[in-house]
């Protein structure tokens, strides 16, 4: 686990990472007694409306800087959004109505949701080789784990002494010194491959790309297994444990600690296991693990067994989550993962848009019963659905076709490019009309400009 640290580069955005993902939470928390303030009994409403609107900026903004990002400097980027989250959290403790929260969490969820996929696409650069980058991606499932088990800590241990706006202060400094790790260092700038003209294009790439990849197709289809799962957790462990059971505070923390265990206890097992065996076995088992882990709901366990189902679907989300950022290296050309990982990233949080809700309104409209067994059915029907989209073998090189063609776009002699010159066209990268002659080769295969299905199809 230690090895992607040696990384002078990694080692610092893994701590702008750590302290940001700190921050928030000590700010999440702020934003719950704020709303209370404000709201007093519809407090609750107050909140849901903010975490939708959270996910629909998620959902909404990331395929937007995604499809851009490539064509932006992308060390300044992430420091231009550190100082944007900064500067719209500080405003928080100002906030005197509820429809200033509603705003100020878009805008911050707005920013998120350019720097959370840039960054993460930037970690691939940093680090090559495949099982450094294994190993940096479990350390970040690591850092998302603890962040949710100890933020409630600290941010319990400074109001005995603060007010919550300084949890608001302190999530500003978070991104602020965020911001300084990233200009402590110098980025990789992948060479820019062109998309084609036009907006519209740029703006739908990544999605286009990540839907015409089968291996990201399955991977989204886990994503809604991992999404039916951890509604069940997030939103019913509260409920389940103090009202169906009848136990304290204490007990609901520490069934949500047993689900960090699991995901924290794969996290650190699961990078020797990679460097042996494909991804596929171990994701699509993550997520046979989340629909059974919702089965053994329909047993109306005590709390005694409930923490080991608690603890078997954080290790089956952990199974699904941890190697994702594997097979969307894998999917994207170097200056493309942006928009990669932003699809990923807004794909994923629509699978949470939607049981999020599901997940409450089941349990208080039906029963607890009910929502163990019908968020249990999505997580089997979408690991049953991945089994199909994401066929075995996957290799990354596949022999393909080339027809004839004659275009112009922004290219540099490659595999794809080889033509003579007359000498007006200028430096590399160029734009200027040139011709494909037709071709069969093989290589390492992603969706892009030259290459628009995938081959088989």
């Amino acid at each position: 686990m230690i090895s992607p640290l040696a990384n002078r580069t990694y080692r610092r955005l893994f701590a702008a990472q750590v302290i940001a993902l700190v921050g928030t939470g000590l700010s999440t928390i702020a934003l719950a007694l704020l709303a209370y303030d404000l709201a007093a009994g519809t407090a609750g409403a107050v909140l849901g409306t903010a975490l939708a609107l959270k996910m629909v900026a998620y959902v909404g903004i990331a395929p937007i800087v995604g499809g851009f990002a490539h064509r932006l400097p992308r060390r300044r980027l992430l420091i231009a959004l550190d100082i944007a989250r900064a500067s719209l959290v500080v405003c928080l403790p100002f906030v005197t109505e509820i429809w200033q929260i509603y705003v100020l969490i878009f805008l911050l969820s707005a920013c998120s949701a350019g720097f959370t996929p840039t960054f993460q696409a930037t970690i691939p650069d940093v680090l090559p080789e495949e099982a450094q980058y294994t190993r940096a991606l479990s350390l970040s499932r690591l850092a998302y784990d603890l962040e949710n088990l100890l933020s409630p800590a600290l941010a319990a241990a400074a109001l005995l002494i603060l007010s919550y706006d300084a949890l608001f202060v302190a999530n500003a400094l978070a991104f602020l010194i965020s911001a300084l790790m990233v200009f402590s260092v110098r980025l990789p700038s992948p060479q820019p491959y062109e998309r084609g003209y036009g907006i519209w294009h740029n703006l739908s790439f990544g999605i286009w790309a990540y839907i015409m990849t089968p291996r990201l197709r399955g991977l989204l289809a886990l994503s809604l297994a991992v999404a039916a799962a951890g509604a069940m957790v997030i939103v019913n462990t509260v409920v389940y444990v103090r009202d169906h059971l009848g136990g304290t505070e204490s007990d609901t923390a520490i069934a949500f600690a047993a689900a960090g265990a699991g995901s924290m206890l794969v996290a650190l097992l699961l990078p020797q296991l990679l460097n042996r065996y494909p991804d596929r076995p171990f994701m699509l088992s993550g997520g046979v693990l989340l629909g059974v882990g919702l089965l053994l709901g329909l047993a109306e366990p005590g709390l005694l067994s409930l923490l080991p189902i608690w603890f078997v679907l954080g290790a089956g989300s952990s199974l699904i989550q941890s190697p994702a950022g594997r097979l969307l290296k894998k999917s994207a050309n170097e200056g493309d993962r942006p928009a990669i990982f932003a699809a990923q990233f807004a794909l994923s949080h629509a699978c949470w848009l939607l049981t999020y809700p599901l997940a409450g309104w089941l349990g208080s409209t039906f029963s607890l019963t009910t929502a163990f067994l019908t968020l249990a059915l999505i997580a089997l029907a979408s690991t049953a659905a991945a089994l199909v989209l994401w066929p075995p073998g996957d290799p990354s090189e596949l022999e393909h076709i080339h027809e004839p063609v004659t275009h112009e776009h922004l290219h540099i002699h490659d595999a794809h490019h080889q033509h003579s010159h007359e000498g007006w066209e200028g430096p590399e990268p160029h734009r200027h009309p040139h011709p494909h002659a037709p071709l069969r080769h093989k290589h390492p295969y992603v969706i892009d400009l030259h290459h628009s299905i995938w081959p088989g199809r």
